[in-house]
């Protein structure tokens, strides 16, 4: 019999749902808004673009000040509020009739996002046994990853197929749920830290970030900024080399892969270590980005989904795991902040600064430099985490041998 403590509990499986809920909806939006903004107001494309990302924005600057207040406000307290304001501006895409005005909406909006996602990780990390961190976390991220995955499906097929206000229906549906679901979730209390008087006077970076996760934040933004290459182009890429139909189901193997993976990735964190895990996962990504960029019939576009959900899926789980385990359990909210606010500018810039290279290169040829980037992302990881995560497995793995002799 094991006796390993419960992970799949009422709670835990309220704010993964809550989780997915609200990404699903940020997925769905980002997909369908510019296209919304072009068919409903005439705007530009750099106009379109603008209201899909400047949801974003919201979010990469409210998330320091939520990590900030966060304990303060209380967890569950602040993912209410950002729930509640998240369904309020749902309603009020509705009767939108001018491109400003959604521009303003999508900006508050994305703060309303900001917050609840960093409630919700910041829940998950103190719900999932300390002990079953890796293989917790795993699994909490695969409701972020699956929104990754159905969003962008989901997003087109209803736009291509029913009118506007579906999506918005569908989202606003997605955004109750979750607010309903979190009204009966129990969080549990941790201690505060009592700070010291003379350090809480004045302006501190520290008091919005959490320095112990921007070494693994930048690895974080950096493969954020290669994921959203495909995020951003990889609709257009499938109809230049005439594969529209089996790209339907790239992310639909992404999803598959990556929760049949889940299980064994997640324990062999808490076994194994880290770099057990990361290592591999940076290296399939880079494989299936060189896939991606060779890809000329429909099975190789799949293979292509299956092993970039696998290596991006499990290395985005790892590094937030990474993250909150190196936060001390008063800062979690701040690790997770951080991690996110990284990885969403990561994810934010990088379609506007890519869109600058690929007429020169090609979409093979912006594949091919995106694995290149993440194999050098394996060099970074080295430098900012796996060497000492190595070192420090090694000291304690001798001193458990010493006890046992």
């Amino acid at each position: 019999m094991s006796n390993k403590p419960m992970l799949w509990t009422k709670d835990f499986i309220m704010v993964a749902t809550s989780n997915f809920l609200l990404f699903i909806s940020f997925y769905m939006l980002i997909v369908t808004l510019a296209i919304y903004a072009v068919d409903q107001f005439d705007a530009s494309q750099s106009q379109a673009g603008l209201a899909s990302s400047i949801f974003v924005l919201g979010a990469v600057l409210v998330r320091p000040i939520a990590g900030r207040i966060i304990d303060q406000v209380g967890k569950k307290n602040l993912l209410l509020v950002g729930l509640a304001l998240f369904f309020v501006f749902m309603l009020f895409y509705f009767p939108v009739n001018n491109l400003a005005a959604l521009l303003v909406i999508r900006f508050i909006h994305g703060f309303a996002f900001g917050i609840s996602t960093t409630a919700t990780s910041t829940i998950a990390a103190d719900i999932i046994p300390i002990v079953r961190r890796g293989e917790g976390m795993g699994y909490f991220a695969t409701s972020t990853n699956l929104a990754m995955a159905i969003g962008p499906f989901l997003g087109l097929y209803i736009s291509q197929n029913f009118n506007n206000p579906m999506i918005f229906i569908a989202t606003t549906v997605f955004a109750a749920v979750a607010l309903i679901a979190t009204v009966f979730l129990r969080v549990p209390k941790v201690d505060a830290v009592k700070v010291p008087i003379e350090t809480q006077k004045g302006f501190h970076l520290s008091d919005f970030f959490e320095k112990t996760t921007i070494p693994i934040a930048i690895l974080v933004a950096t493969v954020g900024f290669v994921y959203s290459s495909i995020l951003s182009f990889f609709s257009a890429y499938a109809a230049e080399i005439n594969l529209v139909d089996a790209a339907s189901f790239f992310f639909i193997m992404y999803a598959i892969f990556l929760v049949a993976s889940r299980p064994f990735t997640g324990r062999l964190f808490d076994a194994k270590g880290e770099n057990s895990v990361v290592y591999p996962s940076l290296l399939l990504f880079a494989v299936g980005l060189v896939i991606l960029s060779q890809a000329s019939v429909g099975i190789s576009l799949l293979l292509a989904g299956a092993i970039v959900g696998v290596g991006f899926g499990t290395f985005q789980s790892s590094a937030q795991t990474i993250a909150v385990n190196k936060a001390a359990r008063h800062r979690i909210g701040l690790a997770t902040s951080t991690f996110f606010m990284f990885f969403d500018f990561g994810i934010g810039v990088g379609p506007f600064l890519l869109g600058f290279v690929l007429p020169f290169i090609g979409f093979r040829g912006l594949y091919i430099a995106m694995a290149a980037i993440v194999l050098l992302s394996i060099w970074i990881y080295y430098i900012v985490h796996g060497k000492k995560a190595a070192e420090q497995r090694r000291i304690k793995m001798e001193s458990t041998e010493m006890k046992i002799s």
